[in-house]
C-alpha cells in the first residue's frame, strides 16, 4: 500500500532517511493527518519538506542509541557527504562544517539553525567562524534534519551546501532528566605523550500547564583537549653558527610541502569550561496559534597552554627569555641559530559571554493560510582573549600583553513568512512567500595591557569594524500537477548592503564607502512517482552567498595600505543541480544523486601572483567546478530483526577551473574537498535494554593550498585521508536509567586536518528519566 507524505514523515523521523518521496495531490497534506500533528504541538522541521529535493533526519532517540554525541554537532557524523571538524569535546571555534562541494575552511556555505533561530556565525568565512553548536546539547535534540544545496527560496545564499535544522524538545507533559558523562584519551605525537580528558553534566526540566509550556535545560563542559599548534622552525631559517643556547629536544621532520622543519614544543593544549543554559516559554493562544520566546545563555573560560620540548644544559625546558621583556631569544639546534619569539609558546586565556533570544508567533491551521513571524538576536556580550607579549613558561605569569575584544559582536535576524493552500489540504497547490531580513555587525580590537591576565584594556594597537543587510522577498509554488508528477517553482530576490567599514591602527583609520547590490536566484525542482517504489527528482537553483563583514574589513594597515582584506570583493554565485534515483523499501530506501555545482567568483585566501603579490589576501577565484554521486542506503530490520544499517558512498571531482590571480591553481583540486567520502552505521537491537553499534568512516586525499603543493598530508598543518571505526553500547538498566558506553577512533588513526584530530577516546554515560 502507497504511503502518505505524512507517513512518510513519521517514519523518516524514526530514522535518518529522506523526506522527499514524492506524492500524489491527495497525499500531500491530508488533512486527517496533519491535524493530529498540530493536535500533539510537534512540528518535524521548519525545513520545506514538500520540496521535492533531498532531506536527510534522524531523530533523537536515534542519536542517543546509536552515536557518541558529547556535543550537538555530532549528530551530523553520519549524514551523507557532511563532515565537522570537530578537534575536541567542547571544540568552539574550529568546528566548520563541510558539504558535498565545500571544504571545512567553507564555514560561509552552510547554514545550521536551531528551533528556527539561526546559528550559523556567518560575519566570517573560515575556521575561526563555527556554528554556535554549544547552543544546543546533545539531549535536548528531539531530532535532526538536513536539506543539500540552495533548492528553496527560503534560505539564502549561504544554504548552498546545506541547511541543517536542530529540532529541540518541547514538553507534553512533565518530564525531568539529568546525564553526566566522563570522557578521555591518551594522545601521543611527537614528544608529546599524554592523557586527556573531561566531564560534562546536564539536568533539564519541562512541563504543559494549560495553554503553557516551558522547558529548562543546563550544562557544564569541562574539557582538556589535546594540543593543537605544533611550533615549528624550517630548516631554511636557522643559520650554520656556534651561537645561541645550545638546546636538544627538538624534533625533526618534513612540513606538508616536504620542507624539512624542526617541531620545538605544542602550544593550544586548550582546558575549556563551558556553562549553558537555556529557557523555552510557549504559550497557545488558540489551538493553531502559537506564541514562543526562547533565551539562551553560552558562558566559556578556557586556557590555552604551551610545552616546550627544548631542554638546556641543565634538562630545563627552554622557552625563551623569561627575566628579560625581550622580544627574541637565540638558540642553537645541531649546530644552527634559530630565535625564538614570545609568541612561539604563547598561552591565552578566553572570557566569552554570548546570548541568544528568539522569538516567534506561528499559525498551524493546516487549512487555506498560515503564518509565522519571527526574530532571533546574537549577541558577544562579553569576548575576550587575553595573551601576552613576552615570554613565559605558563599562564599564571604576569606581564605584559594584548586583549583581543569583541565584545557588540552579533547578529540578528527577522522573518515574515506566510504559506497558501489553494482549495485546502486537498489543493494541487501549496504556496510560500517571505520577507526576511538578516544584520551582522562585527566590533573587534586590540588593545595593549601591562598585565596580561587581569589588567585593564590600554592603547589601541588594531581594530576592524563593519555591518551587513541582507534583505529578501521570496515565493515559491509547489504544484503537484498530475498524479505523480510534482514541481517546485521559486524565486528570491535579495538586496545587500554593507556599510559602517572601519580599518586601522594607533595611528591611522581607513573608513570605507558604502556599497549596495542586488540579486535575483531562481529555483526549480521536479519529481516523478515512477511506481510505487521508485521515484526519480531533478533539482536547480542559483545561490549568491555575498562576502562577509570579516572578508570585507578584517585585517591590517601596512604604510596606510590595506593588507588580508578586500571591501570591494565580489560575491560567490553558484549554480548546483542534482538529479536522484531513490528506491523506497521494507523499512527503509535507496538513494542515488548525481550532482553538479559551477562556482564563480569563490571567495578565498591567495597570494595575487598575477600583480605581483607576495601576501595572501581573500580574493575572488574565476571558477569552480564540481561533479559527483552521492548514494545512501539505510534500512531497519535487514538480514534480521533488530539490525539497523546505514551506508553512504560519494564520489566529488573538484577543480580549479580558471583563477586568473593565481594561475598555478588551475586544474588543481579545491581545498579539503575529498575525491571519496564513505560512512556506515550498523546497530543491533539485541533486546528492548541492550544496543550495540559500531560505525566506520572514510575519507580521501585532499589538499589544504589552492594550488596542491602540500603533498604530505601526513604533518601539522597539512590533511590526510582517514579511516575511523567508532563503537558504542547502551544499556537500558531500568526504565528511568540508562547506561552507555563508546569509544572513537577505536583503530587510533593518526589524522590531519590542520591540526592533529584525538586518538582513540573514551567516554562513558549515566542518564536518568524521572
Amino acid at each position: 500500500m502507497k504511503k502518505s507524505l505524512a507517513g512518510s514523515i513519521a517514519v523518516a523521523f524514526g530514522s535518518c532517511q529522506s523526506l522527499s518521496a514524492a506524492a500524489t495531490p491527495a497525499e500531500l497534506r491530508p488533512a486527517e493527518e496533519l491535524s493530529e500533528v498540530i493536535v500533539i504541538g510537534k512540528q518535524p522541521t521548519s525545513l520545506p519538506w514538500e520540496i521535492p529535493t533531498t532531506v536527510e533526519t534522524i531523530s533523537g532517540e536515534e542519536i542517543a542509541r546509536k552515536i557518541n554525541a558529547t556535543d550537538a554537532e555530532d549528530a551530523l557524523k553520519y549524514f551523507p557527504s557532511l563532515l565537522v571538524r570537530k578537534r575536541y569535546v567542547g571544540d568552539y571555534d574550529h568546528a566548520i562544517l563541510a558539504s558535498r562541494a565545500s571544504g571545512t575552511g567553507n564555514s560561509a556555505r552552510s547554514m545550521v539553525y536551531a528551533d528556527g533561530i539561526l546559528l550559523s556565525n556567518l560575519l566570517g568565512n573560515g575556521a575561526t567562524f563555527t556554528p554556535r553548536w554549544g547552543m544546543v546539547t546533545p539531549e535536548e535534540i528531539e531530532r535532526v534534519a538536513v536539506l543539500y544545496g540552495p533548492f528553496s527560496a527560503a534560505y539564502r545564499g549561504n544554504s548552498v551546501g546545506a541547511v541543517v535544522d536542530y529540532i529541540t524538545r518541547m514538553p507534553d507533559a512533565f518530564e525531568a532528566h539529568v546525564r553526566g558523562s566522563d570522557f578521555g584519551q591518551h594522545f601521543g605525537a611527537y614528544r608529546t605523550d599524554d592523557n586527556f580528558s573531561g566531564f560534562q553534566g546536564s539536568a533539564s526540566v519541562g512541563n504543559r500547564f494549560g495553554n503553557w509550556s516551558f522547558w529548562l535545560n543546563y550544562n557544564r563542559l569541562d574539557s582538556d583537549g589535546q594540543p593543537l599548534v605544533f611550533t615549528n622552525k624550517l630548516l631554511s631559517s636557522g643559520s650554520v653558527s656556534t651561537a645561541g643556547t645550545r638546546v636538544t629536544g627538538a624534533v625533526a621532520g618534513k612540513n606538508p610541502r616536504e620542507q624539512d622543519w624542526m617541531l620545538i614544543g605544542t602550544s593550544s593544549q586548550t582546558h575549556t569550561i563551558q556553562d549553558h543554559a537555556k529557557l523555552k516559554l510557549a504559550y497557545d493562544i488558540t489551538p493553531t496559534l502559537r506564541a514562543s520566546y526562547t533565551l539562551g545563555a553560552w558562558r566559556n573560560d578556557a586556557v590555552r597552554r604551551s610545552d616546550s620540548y627544548l631542554r638546556d644544559g641543565s634538562g630545563s625546558p627552554v622557552y625563551g627569555d623569561l627575566t628579560n621583556a625581550t622580544s627574541s631569544f637565540p638558540v642553537n639546534i645541531d649546530g644552527r641559530r634559530y630565535t625564538l619569539a614570545p609568541t612561539d609558546f604563547a598561552p591565552s586565556r578566553g572570557d566569552l559571554q554570548h546570548f541568544i533570544h528568539g522569538l516567534s508567533v506561528r499559525s498551524s491551521t493546516g487549512g487555506t493560510f498560515d503564518w509565522e513571524l519571527a526574530g532571533s538576536l546574537y549577541d558577544y556580550s562579553n569576548d575576550r582573549v587575553r595573551s601576552p607579549t613576552i615570554f613565559v613558561a605558563d599562564p599564571d605569569t604576569h606581564g605584559a600583553g594584548r586583549i583581543a575584544d569583541m565584545q557588540g559582536t552579533g547578529w540578528n535576524t527577522l522573518s515574515l513568512k506566510g504559506t497558501w493552500r489553494p482549495g485546502g489540504n486537498q489543493g494541487a497547490h501549496l504556496v510560500d512567500f517571505g520577507y526576511q531580513r538578516d544584520a551582522a555587525r562585527l566590533r573587534s580590537s586590540a588593545l595593549a595591557t601591562t598585565d596580561w591576565i587581569s589588567g585593564d584594556p590600554g592603547a589601541l594597537i588594531s581594530l576592524f569594524a563593519g555591518e551587513t543587510t541582507l534583505q529578501s522577498l521570496y515565493a515559491q509554488d509547489t504544484w503537484s500537477f498530475v498524479a505523480g508528477w510534482r514541481a517546485t517553482v521559486g524565486v528570491r530576490a535579495e538586496d545587500w548592503n554593507a556599510h559602517d567599514g572601519k580599518l586601522g591602527n594607533a595611528t591611522t583609520l581607513r573608513e570605507f564607502a558604502e556599497r549596495r547590490t542586488r540579486y535575483l536566484s531562481p529555483k526549480l525542482a521536479l519529481s516523478y512517482e515512477v511506481s510505487e517504489d521508485w521515484v526519480v527528482k531533478a533539482s536547480a537553483g542559483r545561490a549568491v552567498r555575498m562576502p562577509t563583514v570579516s572578508e570585507l574589513y578584517q585585517g591590517t594597515l601596512t604604510a596606510g595600505e590595506i593588507v588580508n582584506n578586500d571591501p570591494g570583493l565580489r560575491p560567490e554565485k553558484s549554480w548546483t543541480g542534482e538529479l536522484t534515483a531513490e528506491r523506497r523499501l521494507d523499512g527503509g530506501k535507496l538513494r542515488a544523486t548525481l550532482f553538479h555545482e559551477e562556482t564563480h567568483d569563490a571567495l578565498y585566501s591567495q597570494v595575487n601572483v598575477a600583480a605581483g603579490g607576495t601576501v595572501s589576501t581573500v580574493q575572488n577565484v574565476d571558477f569552480i567546478r564540481t561533479t559527483g554521486l552521492e548514494t545512501a542506503y539505510q534500512v531497519s530490520g535487514v538480514l534480521l530483526p533488530g539490525l539497523d544499517l546505514q551506508a553512504s558512498f560519494i564520489y566529488a571531482h573538484s577543480r580549479i577551473v580558471r583563477n586568473d590571480n593565481f594561475p598555478a591553481s588551475v586544474g588543481k583540486w579545491q581545498p579539503r574537498v575529498p575525491n571519496w567520502r564513505t560512512s556506515l552505521l550498523a546497530s543491533y537491537r539485541f533486546n528492548e535494554k541492550l544496543t550495540t553499534t559500531i560505525g566506520a568512516r572514510y575519507s580521501g586525499k585532499q589538499f589544504s593550498q589552492l594550488d596542491n603543493s602540500d603533498t604530505n598530508g601526513e604533518a601539522y598543518t597539512g590533511v590526510s585521508r582517514f579511516f575511523t571505526v567508532d563503537a558504542r553500547v547502551q544499556y537500558r538498566a531500568t526504565d528511568r536509567l540508562i547506561v552507555s558506553g563508546g569509544i572513537e577512533n577505536l583503530n587510533a588513526e593518526k589524522y590531519w586536518n590542520f591540526h592533529l584530530y584525538p586518538m582513540r577516546s573514551y567516554a562513558l554515560e549515566l542518564s536518568y528519566d524521572f
